[in-house]
């Protein structure tokens, strides 16, 4: 799966962001995880400092140098520092040298938003390094997606701060994932509703990206959730998803259908999936195949899995390890009704 997420991410380039002003600032307290105060975002303006970092893998110098050239076409001056990719085995760097650059673009003044260049494996690995107090007490947008699953809900978690589940600085040269993007991040918009992309004529026939209902009704709650696969990792850790109430969004890339089955099983047995308000399943490429004749389709799976929870749940929006992948906000609250397949912001996503 790893081999399938580095040629994903080295495929496609670009990406831009945006910076965090907070609603109402938390007490005093540092007891993080206790604090309940959401942080959300102000918007992206021309001429902001994006701050480069790659928590996870490492990539090619190309990958680095394209997204910046793209981040520079769109308005931005991107940033990085010499941590950012020193290869250490498939690292982009050790995990104590990921989490300082981190660390570092949350407290470096200079920097208004920080986008991850790449995802890959490497992101649980800092979870305990992370300076969380720092980044409630200096909130910056926060965009990837893949691993990056893991900081996104975990730093919404222990601080409040509002992140998006988007474009990486590897994938974003397709026009719908831009647009998507800069809607969501625009503060002259004020985006109210989150809409799927025209289904590509090449892949109109592949049952990966069908449409369908699994259990019908309506739903209400905060957005969460990601790869299918850093969900499940994060899974007895102080940064496992509570789903209460929640609308999970779920995703994955080239995992067979009897590990999808897995990862939901775990899921399902345990404490809080069968209470969210609804699910919402982005495409999973890759994930219908199977070398066993007598393997379930990902549908029959999903089906299986799913639609017994009696949760409003669809399958096939526009999100995942495709290039037509939409920005969803980590913590903004959102209603969703299985009829129209449209998120509907019930909270300005950025100010």
């Amino acid at each position: 799966m790893q081999n399938s997420r580095r040629s994903f991410f080295n495929g496609l380039l670009g990406l831009y962001l945006t910076t965090f002003l907070p609603i109402s600032s938390y007490g005093q307290s540092n007891n993080l995880s206790n604090q309940k105060t959401k942080i959300v975002p102000r918007g992206l303006r021309k001429g902001d400092t994006v701050g480069l970092i790659a928590p996870g893998y490492t990539f090619p110098a190309k990958v680095l140098e394209e997204t910046k050239k793209t981040l520079l076409k769109l308005g931005y001056k991107p940033y990085h520092t010499e941590r950012i990719n020193r290869p250490h085995g498939y690292f982009s760097n050790t995990d104590a040298e990921r989490a300082q650059d981190l660390n570092h673009m949350f407290t470096n003044t200079e920097v208004d938003a920080i986008l991850c260049v790449r995802g890959g494996y490497g992101c649980t690995r800092i979870m305990t390094l992370i300076d969380y107090e720092t980044i409630q007490n200096n909130p910056k947008a926060l965009i990837g997606f893949s691993d990056v699953t893991a900081l996104l809900n975990g730093i919404f978690k222990l601080t409040g701060l509002v992140t998006f589940h988007g474009p990486v600085g590897s994938t974003l040269n397709e026009v719908y994932c831009k647009k998507a993007l800069e809607n969501i991040l625009s503060p002259n918009k004020n985006l109210k509703s989150i809409h799927n992309a025209v289904i590509l004529p090449e892949n109109s026939k592949n049952p990966e990206y069908e449409r369908y209902t699994i259990t019908e009704g309506k739903a209400k709650g905060i957005l969460c959730g990601g790869s299918l696969t850093l969900i499940n990792a994060l899974i007895g850790t102080p940064h496992e998803i509570d789903f209460t109430d929640a609308i999970v969004c779920i995703e994955d890339v080239e995992e067979a259908p009897y590990r999808v089955d897995r990862m939901l099983t775990q899921l399902i047995e345990g404490p809080t999936l069968k209470k969210a308000a609804g699910i919402i399943f982005g495409v999973c490429a890759g994930c219908n195949e199977s070398t066993n004749p007598n393997s379930f389709s990902l549908k029959e799976v999903i089906m299986d899995r799913i639609k017994p929870l009696g949760i409003p749940a669809v399958y096939g929006m526009s999100f995942g390890h495709v290039a037509q992948n939409f920005t969803f906000p980590i913590g903004i609250t959102a209603s969703f009704d299985t009829a129209e397949m449209i998120i509907k912001l019930n909270e300005k996503t950025v100010v």
